[in-house]
């Protein structure tokens, strides 16, 4: 009987250590929003238009690719001129600078493995240099903005096909010049213009953003949290799946009032100091501070993550999170809007130039 007590008594603390045991999982979730600006214009600029345009050889080109109609700057309404704003892009030739003829040589086997001779191949290759610039100006003539693409100091290497013998391979490029730098240029120009596309609408734009992300959920099924932490994350998921750049996020907000008011709550019943509790008081505050980010709170995504550095459980987070809050703030102050879910009607943006269209009422015709 002794001997049973007594084991008993080891027993029970280790039981009651297994039950504080958690383990977190990553669950993950999308959500979408709309970017903000990072350069500030006059907010009533919305209209842009764009010209491209290159050397006498390479117009013709340019025009054949309507490489004005790559450029996209996300929110705002594109004009054929005179627009708000105009992206200005100026492209040179492509220039040849070095040709050297490389040579591959590929091993013969016969059917044991063992190498009976060798083929040698032989393909040309031509260092070039290409250039293309924007110039971003508003319609008074205000400069905005230098855009440089492509420079001159970025060297590229065009490689031309193989051929067995060396001759035909050093003659390629020469034979085939018009042609293959019609292809480069196509190319180069092609790539440069999106880029200008993603910088423009990343300085000026109001894109879209769909983004993966995660929160910390128990994923320890004897742990008394282990079902209300998963509905907590199911409901949430819900939100953000719902959750879109066109609408405002308030009444997405009080839906997940429950949850906020619950992951709250687990702050205050795992108080201790104990691994357990600061650990199960991380995912809290780590999820209520990436919940506050989507719904476009800064000011209470910084107190989560002030309380998770306090809670002395990957600290980093809380860190990494305060950065983020202020970063957000700034943003919204810098665009003086205060939120990143907001309908736009494109559509009704006009240039400086245009006229409000006027429909006539229908009862006084």
């Amino acid at each position: 009987m002794k001997n049973f007590i007594l084991a008993f008594v080891i027993v029970l603390p280790l039981a009651t250590t297994a039950q504080k045991k958690v383990d977190l999982d990553r669950y993950n979730f999308t959500a979408q929003f709309r970017a903000l600006p990072q350069i500030r214009l006059d907010t009533n600029y919305r209209t842009y238009n764009v010209k491209v345009s290159g050397t006498s050889m390479m117009q013709s080109i340019i025009n054949e690719m309507n490489a004005e109609q790559t450029v996209e700057l996300e929110g705002w309404k594109k004009l054929s001129s005179r627009g708000h704003i105009t992206v200005d892009v100026k492209v040179d030739d492509i220039l040849p600078e070095a040709v050297e003829v490389k040579e591959r040589v590929e091993q013969i086997k016969d059917k044991n493995g063992k190498i009976t001779g060798q083929r040698v191949y032989y393909r040309q290759e031509v260092v070039y240099t290409f250039a293309v610039t924007a110039q971003i100006t508003d319609y008074k003539g205000a400069h905005i903005r230098e855009e440089q693409l492509v420079t001159r100091q970025s060297k590229k290497t065009y490689s031309g096909p193989e051929f067995p013998n060396r001759q035909i391979a050093s003659g390629y490029f020469l034979l085939n010049s018009i042609k293959v730098t019609k292809d480069l240029f196509k190319s180069n120009l092609n790539n440069a213009l999106h880029n200008l596309s993603d910088r423009i609408s990343s300085n000026f734009g109001y894109r879209v953003v769909n983004v993966n992300d995660h929160m910390w959920i128990v994923d320890s099924r004897k742990h008394p949290e282990y079902d209300a932490h998963r509905q907590a994350f199911l409901k949430l998921n819900d939100i953000f799946f719902r959750m879109t750049a066109d609408s405002p996020v308030d009444s997405l907000r009080k839906e997940a009032k429950p949850v906020i008011d619950y992951f709250e709550k687990i702050k205050r019943v795992y108080s201790s100091s104990s691994k357990h509790d600061r650990k199960i008081r991380y995912a809290s505050y780590f999820n209520l501070a990436v919940l506050y980010y989507y719904l476009d709170d800064p000011q209470m995504m910084m107190k989560e993550a002030k309380g998770l550095v306090l809670n002395d459980f990957d600290a980093k987070d809380g860190k990494g999170f305060e950065q983020t809050a202020r970063w957000l703030k700034d943003l919204f102050d810098q665009t003086n809007r205060y939120t990143r879910h907001f309908p736009m009607d494109i559509e009704s943006f006009r240039g400086p130039y245009e006229k409000e269209v006027i429909v006539a009422d229908k009862a006084s015709l």
